[in-house]
């Protein structure tokens, strides 16, 4: 099955697949910081009381979950330009579509988090004369963070997997590096392989990282 198969391309196209990792990597990374900070400020404006302030999140985080990532990809893409009146490029565009879809996923995760701190913590800080605010600040995220870290770790490889969306639209990420270099050399299959073992070697390492996580939180509480 593999007697045709020329490996010898990788050795020559790997600069050009660094160079499509490098960006899926810059977009995971940038999309999960840009989430967990925006995702935070949605669950704490879910959970502050205020009616509007609540359901202006509530209503962002349900409609960005209920549309396909795909969809939501191409409708930055296409419409962001119309809107302003000028080009973004495809991989600004790329980042500020994940940034702001996954903030929604990542409200979800710290509202649980932040749910799963006991109400008297919350309780005691409100009685030392701390505000809403401070309280969460000081008290109530860092334990929520702590305890949604394996959680977090666990929608961030889901992330670095869904960055092979913005293929789509022709941001050059890891897959769409596969696919030119497999063009350019006549070895698509030995270069969807190559990448797929990229892949698999990232997410399967980060998988071992949230089982770390998991086992030390264990251990604390």
């Amino acid at each position: 099955m593999f007697s045709n198969f020329d490996y010898s391309v990788i050795p020559v196209s790997l600069p050009f697949i660094w160079k499509g990792l490098l960006f899926s990597l810059e977009l995971t990374v940038i999309a999960m910081i840009g989430g967990v900070v925006i995702g935070t400020l949605l669950a704490l404006a879910r959970l502050s009381g205020g009616k509007f302030l609540a359901l202006g999140a509530k209503i962002y985080v349900d409609l960005m979950r209920s549309i396909p990532l795909l969809l939501m990809i191409l409708w930055f893409f296409f419409l962001i330009p119309l809107i302003i009146g000028e080009p973004i490029g495809q991989e600004k565009s790329a980042l500020i579509t994940f940034t702001l879809f996954q903030a929604a996923f990542y409200s979800e995760i710290m509202r649980a988090g932040i749910q799963s701190v006991s109400r008297g913590q919350i309780n005691a800080g409100y009685a030392i004369g701390m505000t809403y605010w401070q309280t969460m600040g000081h008290v109530v995220l860092p334990q929520a963070f702590r305890n949604m870290v394996p959680v977090l770790l666990t929608q961030t490889f889901i992330l670095f997997q869904d960055t092979s969306l913005v293929y789509a639209i022709g941001a050059k990420d890891l897959l769409k590096a596969a696919e030119i270099t497999g063009q350019n050399y006549g070895r698509s299959v030995e270069m969807y392989i190559f990448v797929s073992i990229i892949y698999f070697v990232i997410c399967f390492s980060l998988s071992m990282l949230v089982k770390y996580f998991n086992k030390r939180i264990a251990i604390i509480r």
